[in-house]
């Protein structure tokens, strides 16, 4: 054999110990070399904040959870979608979209979507304020008369001057990080509070996810533990998932898959409401296989 020419074998597949049944509901995908970004972009991620489907796959593998939400960012794209649903083409029923569309996106363009795998439509008011979704009721109410979801992502108290429009749409309503209230203030700030009402909807979850973003601590965050416990009391395993927010685009500290896990683990030591939280919740809600990736 020549040596110069040494055979080549594909990479081998990282698989995290099988019986790990997990979803990710929050991840993000940023692939510039295939999909560049816009030259407007507000945020251009870093090398390091980026990750393409096939990176994705490879944390996941290694962590044994076997699918994820894919969330389109802001950051990089904003209201192209491109990459998403060539993720989401490529992963093969693996994954499920929440894409970022125009206040005005028409149902037509809200079906082709879900034909794709989108579940549902981002709004960002942490980062485009209130006032930039105050004329979104009638997309609301095309999310709800298509079983798609509303994914908000607030901050502070932000949700109290949206909650009556929110109330009134009748959407479903996905939060994102655990609603990121105020670390100054504890779980009776009014946006909280507002958080947990929505509870009583039946048509609403969030999202135990990012605690990074509602600390003032450095990892693992014990003064936003009180907020994941209120969640748990007030919505159940029945309205919760659990999401890493990889790949941590923005966060102000290092931050790595494999202790978020442990972490979530410890503040949920019970294993049948982590495997509701990880797996069975999000699987109900989101329409994921009833089986794990074959690869997790």
């Amino acid at each position: 054999m020549n040596s110069s020419n040494p055979p080549t074998h594909p990479a081998p597949r990282l698989r995290a110990p099988k019986g790990h049944e997990r979803i990710d509901c929050h991840v993000h995908v940023l692939d510039p070399q295939r999909f560049p970004y816009a030259a407007d972009t507000r945020y251009r991620p870093l090398a390091a904040e980026t990750g393409s489907v096939d990176d994705l796959g490879h944390v996941l593998d290694a962590h044994g959870v076997s699918h994820a939400l894919i969330v389109g960012p802001n950051s990089g794209y904003g209201q192209d979608n491109r990459c998403l649903l060539d993720a989401l083409a490529r992963g093969a029923g693996r994954y499920k979209g929440v894409a970022v569309l125009a206040n005005d996106a028409s149902r037509m363009e809200l079906q082709d979507l879900q034909a794709a795998g989108v579940v549902g439509v981002a709004f960002n008011p942490a980062l485009l304020g209130v006032d930039h979704y105050l004329d979104t009721g009638p997309l609301l109410e095309r999310l709800r008369d298509l079983g798609m979801w509303a994914q908000f992502q607030v901050q502070a108290d932000q949700l109290v001057r949206l909650a009556p429009m929110l109330g009134d749409s009748g959407a479903r309503l996905l939060f994102d990080h655990c609603g990121r209230p105020d670390p100054r203030h504890g779980v009776a700030q009014a946006g909280f509070e507002a958080l947990l009402a929505f509870a009583d909807t039946g048509r609403a979850c969030v999202k135990l996810s990012s605690l990074t973003k509602c600390s003032a601590s450095p990892f693992p965050h014990p003064d936003a533990w009180g907020y994941v416990q209120a969640l748990v009391q007030a919505y159940t395993p029945d309205a919760l998932v659990w999401a890493s927010d990889w790949p941590f685009l923005r966060a102000p500290a290092r931050i790595d898959y494999g202790p978020v896990l442990a972490l979530f683990e410890q503040l949920l030591p019970d294993p049948a409401v982590r495997r509701a939280i990880w797996w069975d919740t999000p699987r109900r809600l989101f329409g994921f296989g009833d089986r794990p990736w074959p690869g997790a």
